[in-house]
């Protein structure tokens, strides 16, 4: 199966945007970079937020990106994953961005392969505060391959 199909039976949609204030992913020579992505979850991991919430945070985060990848693209297919920064609204004392932002990571292997297209490197980050206080925000830089 391509990325593409993979991604619709995972049960991804996929829906045209609406240009706005700032582009959500655009295209610079080969590489697809996409802005951050918010989750729909608000709140703060560590207090009162559990890092399986967080998780689905971040997934839901992958899962935005990937419909302003397709947006940009056309497909998900002829892509390959190159760098997750992932960042974590964090009480002081939690530790555990990188279990987070796994959800990501997931969502990614899942739909390019964890050992092929979709092996990428990451940074998950821990901070104070994300804008409208939102839990997670990711970002993806994509390389086009065919």
């Amino acid at each position: 199966m391509t990325p593409q199909e993979t991604a619709v039976q995972l049960g991804l949609s996929f829906e045209k945007q609406t240009p706005g204030y700032l582009n959500l992913c655009i295209r610079s020579g080969n590489q697809l970079i996409s802005s951050g992505h918010v989750s729909t979850l608000k709140g703060k991991l560590g207090a009162g937020l559990t890092t399986e919430e967080g998780y689905a945070a971040a997934r839901d985060c992958a899962a935005k990106i990937l419909n302003s990848v397709w947006n940009a693209h056309g497909t998900l297919d002829g892509l390959k994953v190159i760098k997750v920064l992932g960042c974590v609204n964090s009480a002081p004392d939690f530790i555990e961005q990188h279990l987070v932002i796994n959800g990501a990571s997931d969502l990614l292997h899942e739909v390019f392969g964890k050992t092929g297209n979709g092996y990428h490197a990451r940074s998950a980050l821990g901070f104070a505060s994300l804008p409208t206080g939102v839990a997670v925000e990711v970002e993806v830089i994509f390389e086009i391959i065919s």
